[in-house]
């Protein structure tokens, strides 16, 4: 039956495709989808992607939050359509901060209303885009968790302008209008009384308290403190390495996370007679004092305070700073035997002198030390301190998934840059009337609206965070003066905590300083993080960072504004935010950009960046030298201060640190990098050595399971013919042929690859003897014989193929996002190596039936116009591509990729700064050929061939992304 719906061929297609038969070819961009909140995409991706493409939205929902605003904030700012959002007040689901944050869109253009009607509980997204509508109708309201986490079904479906159904969407939404009233202050002010009063009624806002995760009535007795979920599992390690008869173990657990209730529960199931907690600021003895009483319980007199004149050293539980503690007269007071248990706080700053003084006179029974950022950058080894018991470990990310901390929203947004070439930007810059006006714009956007601000600035200097906190104070915050105040390491203590309680009552709304809040202080109500300085340290990015994440009462989520300007360093950003240790530029680009497609990260997180700060960090990413022999040596120094020995590259696997194949393959082999790095001591031959790098830079680096396994039954029988071989690699479920099986032995071999390969190696691992393929005498000699040279090779095993089997799908040829080099497209093509070299653009080959295409999107200035071919992605099905010039639809290799003989699979990279590796997009179908001209030397005109590739499967959004960034002013 033919269907002619008189719309253009791919609308018209994908109605077919959708609602008709499946198996109609179809480019796939309207038919009708099922949206699901899950691995394949959730709701928040869909009206990300929506609001990025459309002209203009209708959202009608009945239910709104504050974080669910939050994660889409940046849409919103980028969105230069008109936009309308219509809720109600419908059982007072809705908290004035939501309402609070949906009048701040108004600022963006974004009309939003009100539905007087009782019952008003839609749940519809309509977007229109030129003539297209495009309308999502299902479960999912306008909060965090329905467009994210929860089991929502939404279905979108979409239709001409001329459609009876968009007749009916225009319909609905003019009849909505007309009904609905203008969304204004004074109604929210007044909503929020009546709020409030209705949740008193319900006895909602009972007095609580919540400590480290715990949330507890204001008076506890010891009997009600219960560990959460991360004290029960760290109290049980810590008792199995007592059990085991160490006297001394250190906690690495983020901050917030209840570190000093956890020492406190542990010390009770301890018991000690005496008990020593040693802080290294006076700010938190009180608070810790407080939460041992609510743990351990007993009379005021067992709980001594050590600290400038007080001097309660003849309590039980004595708690010290240790600039009191390390007096000499002090310390010498007590016998090393004093106290049975002793507790060290933020104890990776233990390699002070006066740290040591106190730890190498105390000889307690136990001693547990706690920290959040044990990585030091001055050589000092707090694992070793502890003799490397680390029964339980807890990193940011972890403890956000945990729901330990309060989830937050990173903002990242462009900076003012100016003109400093020497990198000495003056104080009049930075507190410029024009930086302030800046700042105080992206606060306006970007803070939790309905909710007074708590908030620490981090400023680049001490000068800075003066001259910007008078100037604040001459602006206007949301209809009042900004009150704020600049601190500095010059500031005693006492004036520290002032300003620190005028903070949490609200006489103030920012603290600005430096770095005195990095560690050590505990303000709960912070909701607010703005770093107004380069990220110089990943530390110290944490560190600042978790300081809002403590929990408190009222506290929904916290707001990070980050201004990035244009610094080398901004390749630290994405590291710190996402614990991305890999110095593997792909991961970070990946993270960075999937963050912002799937709108959240750990637990309910989101980080998002302006398309500016985006492309500034993007390009700090390309331009760095992640793999330089300096930082690969403090990620190898730090990873074996961690150990006590030299790491394996297992364990930079293990401990989601630097990507092991950058180690194994930067220096020759991985043996030579360690003694690069740590000078370890390696006593294996120049041949051993040709032979691990042979493993490391061909089977290591190769992302096919295949090498791995025929190669480790090789180490286990010495040899083995090629049938076996196959069949081994059929019994692990992949897929084998006879060219796979001798690609994979030419791995070994060499007998395919360039001599600039079999030059290199200087050694054989692998040699064929008639049928059958077996071990090199050298080879097996050095494995059975050489202890060091056997574990390497086993290290290599081990790791790449843990590795390939979680990064690569091994059951496809190549694996969809992920990134490959010409020699690595060669090989699992069973093409021969030696190809290598000529494979630039693409290669027809009709005998193994497979074209690679190769695309750099954005051409350098210096490329001649006869290759400056306009590739270009068109959406996520499609590409547009270009042929080799002085080509035509007559040429061979074209009709070759027209008439299907070949299978075209499309690898694309955005610049040659991204080196030589290219993502996979997917195998491709060519349309739409067309013959044409494109400009030659000296204004002549050449033949090339262009032509539509579909993609067989759409490729990732957030790639699709990365290739496309929209810049916005």
């Amino acid at each position: 039956m033919k269907f002619d719906f008189g719309w253009p061929s791919d609308f018209d297609a994908d109605i077919r495709f959708g609602l008709i038969d499946d198996q109609n070819r179809a480019p796939q961009r309207h038919n009708p989808t099922l949206v699901v909140n899950g691995d394949e995409g959730t709701m928040l991706q869909a009206l990300r992607e929506q609001l990025r493409n459309s002209d203009s939205f209708d959202f009608s929902v009945a239910f709104v939050t504050a974080s669910a605003i939050a994660t889409l904030k940046q849409s919103f700012v980028d969105f230069s359509g008109t936009g309308r959002i219509t809720t109600s007040n419908y059982l007072q689901f809705n908290s004035p901060e939501a309402f609070a944050e949906l009048l701040n869109l108004k600022r963006h253009g974004i009309d939003v209303r009100l539905h007087p009607a009782k019952g008003f509980h839609p749940k519809g997204y309509v977007f229109r885009q030129d003539e297209t509508w495009t309308v999502f109708i299902g479960s999912s309201n306008l909060t965090q968790t329905a467009l994210t986490s929860n089991v929502e079904w939404n279905l979108k479906v979409s239709a001409r302008d001329s459609s009876d159904l968009a007749r009916q969407v225009k319909a609905l939404s003019e009849q909505q209008l007309e009904k609905s009233i203008e969304l204004s202050q004074s109604w929210v002010d007044e909503y929020a009384l009546l709020y409030e009063a209705e949740l008193k009624a319900r006895g909602a806002l009972e007095n609580v308290t919540q400590i480290d995760g715990i949330t507890t009535e204001p008076v506890r007795l010891e009997k009600h403190i219960v560990p959460n979920s991360m004290q029960r599992e760290a109290l049980a390690e810590i008792e199995t390495v007592r059990a085991l008869g160490a006297d001394k173990a250190i906690i690495v657990s983020a901050t917030g996370t209840g570190k000093t209730i956890l020492s406190a529960l542990d010390v009770r199931a301890f018991g000690p007679k005496g008990m020593l907690f040693v802080v290294h600021r006076e700010q938190i003895l009180d608070k810790t004092i407080e939460e041992y009483r609510k743990v351990l319980g007993g009379p005021d007199s067992d709980y001594g305070k050590l600290v400038g004149p007080s001097k309660q050293t003849d309590r039980r539980f004595v708690f010290a700073t240790i600039q009191s503690l390390s007096k000499p007269d002090v310390l010498f007071s007590f016998s090393p035997d004093h106290f049975d248990y002793i507790v060290y706080d933020e104890v990776h700053r233990a390699g002070s002198s006066s740290h040591r003084f106190v730890i190498d006179h105390f000889r307690p029974q136990f001693a547990l030390g706690m920290t959040a950022t044990p990585e030091r950058t001055d050589g000092f080894n707090v694992f070793e301190l502890f003799d490397y018991n680390v029964p339980y470990e807890i990193r940011l990310n972890d403890a956000l998934e945990a729901d330990m901390l309060s989830p937050f929203h990173y903002y990242g947004v462009a900076d003012l840059d100016g003109d400093f070439p020497d990198g000495s930007t003056p104080v009049s810059f930075l507190a410029s009337d024009e930086r302030v006006s800046h700042i105080v714009e992206k606060l306006e956007i970007y803070a939790q609206a309905g909710v007074s601000p708590k908030g620490l600035i981090y400023c680049s200097r001490n000068d800075e965070a003066r001259h910007l906190s008078e100037e604040l104070n001459r602006r206007k915050f949301r209809g009042r003066l900004l009150k704020t105040l600049a601190l500095s390491g010059q500031d005693d203590v006492s004036y520290r905590n002032e300003v620190v309680q005028k903070l949490e009552s609200g006489e103030l709304d920012y603290v600005l300083t430096v770095d005195i809040f990095n560690e050590g202080i505990d303000i709960p109500t912070v909701n607010q993080i703005v770093m107004l300085r380069q990220t110089k340290s990943v530390i110290v990015f944490v560190q600042q960072l978790g300081r809002g994440l403590r929990k408190a009462p009222g506290k929904e989520h916290l707001v990070v504004l980050d201004f990035i300007g244009n610094y080398a360093n901004n390749f630290m950003i994405p590291i710190a935010l996402f614990g991305d240790e890999s110095l593997n530029k792909e991961s970070l680009r990946k993270n960075l950009v999937a963050a912002e497609e799937t709108g959240v990260v750990a637990g309910m997180s989101s980080v998002q960046f302006d398309r500016i700060a985006q492309s500034r960090v993007l390009q700090a990413i390309s331009e760095a030298k992640l793999d330089s022999l300096r930082m690969i040596r403090e990620s190898v120094i730090q990873l074996r201060d961690r150990l006590g020995r030299a790491p394996r590259l297992i364990d930079f696997h293990k401990f989601e640190s630097t990507n092991p194949v950058l180690l194994a393959t930067k220096k020759h082999n991985y043996a030579k990098l360690l003694s690069s790095t740590i000078s370890h001591v390696s006593d294996l031959t120049d041949e051993e050595h040709g032979m691990l790098a042979l493993l490391s830079q061909e089977m290591f680096s190769s992302k096919r399971l295949h090498e791995f396994v025929v190669f480790q039954a090789l180490t286990e029988v010495g040899n083995a013919s090629i049938a076996h071989l196959a069949e081994l690699c059929e019994e692990a479920g992949l897929p084998v042929d006879v060219e796979t099986i001798e690609s994979v032995i030419d791995t070994f071999t060499l007998e395919q690859h360039a001599q600039v390969d079999k030059r290199r190696y200087g050694a054989t691992v692998v040699v064929r003897k008639g049928s059958l393929v077996e071990l090199s005498d050298s080879f097996l000699q050095s494995y059975v014989d050489t202890r060091e040279f056997r574990e390497h090779v086993d290290d290599l095993l081990v790791t790449g193929k843990r590795m390939v089997l979680e990064q690569y799908d091994h059951k496809l040829r190549f694996t969809p996002g992920r990134q490959y080099s010409r020699k690595e497209v060669t090989r699992l093509l069973n093409w021969p190596r030696a190809w290598t070299s000529t494979l630039y653009g693409y290669k027809a080959d009709e005998v193994s039936g497979f074209c690679p295409i190769f695309v750099t999107l954005h051409k350098s200035d210096d490329v001649e116009e006869s290759v400056a071919y306009e590739d270009e992605l068109l959406d996520i099905h499609s590409m547009r591509w270009f042929t080799r010039s002085r080509r035509t639809l007559q040429s061979d290799e074209v009709r070759s990729i027209v008439e299907g003989r070949v299978e075209p699979h499309v690898f694309v990279k955005k610049d040659d700064a991204e080196g030589t590796e290219f993502y996979y997009l997917g195998r491709a179908e060519p349309r739409d050929a067309v013959q044409t001209t494109m400009k030659g030397p000296r204004g002549t005109d050449l033949d090339v061939v262009t032509m539509t590739l579909h993609f067989e499967d759409p490729i990732e959004q957030s790639l699709f992304n990365y290739f496309h960034p929209v810049i916005t002013q």
